[in-house]
């Protein structure tokens, strides 16, 4: 193998590695988000986990998060608006990268 081809592989990996990490930070982001949203629906416990499995779900929609928006908006009606629960996906979202380089 040529030096070419190691720093291709290198790169390769790297983009792969990135690419998986943001995946679980974003899967993670929506969980936190669906929990915070279970407690604003009123739930707890099994049936908030069960929620944020639901929200989580949701993102494998369509790309970005505008299917998560959606979901969140439909059912938190006048509970949260649709900026506060943008405004806490990005929020969540630092938390999740937070906790996945803690290894939580």
């Amino acid at each position: 193998m040529t030096t070419f081809d190691d720093r291709e592989s290198a790169f390769e990996n790297k983009f792969a590695h990135d690419e998986e990490m943001n995946f679980r930070a974003e899967a993670r982001r929506n969980k936190l988000v669906g929990l915070w949203a279970a407690g604003l629906l009123g739930k707890s416990g099994d049936e908030a986990d069960a929620y944020a499995k639901e929200v989580v779900k949701s993102d494998f929609e369509e790309a970005g998060i505008e299917d998560v928006v959606r979901k969140l908006t439909a059912d938190l009606g006048d509970k949260a608006t649709d900026a506060e629960i943008r405004a806490k996906m990005v929020e969540m979202l630092v938390e999740a990268k937070g906790q996945i380089l803690s290894g939580l």
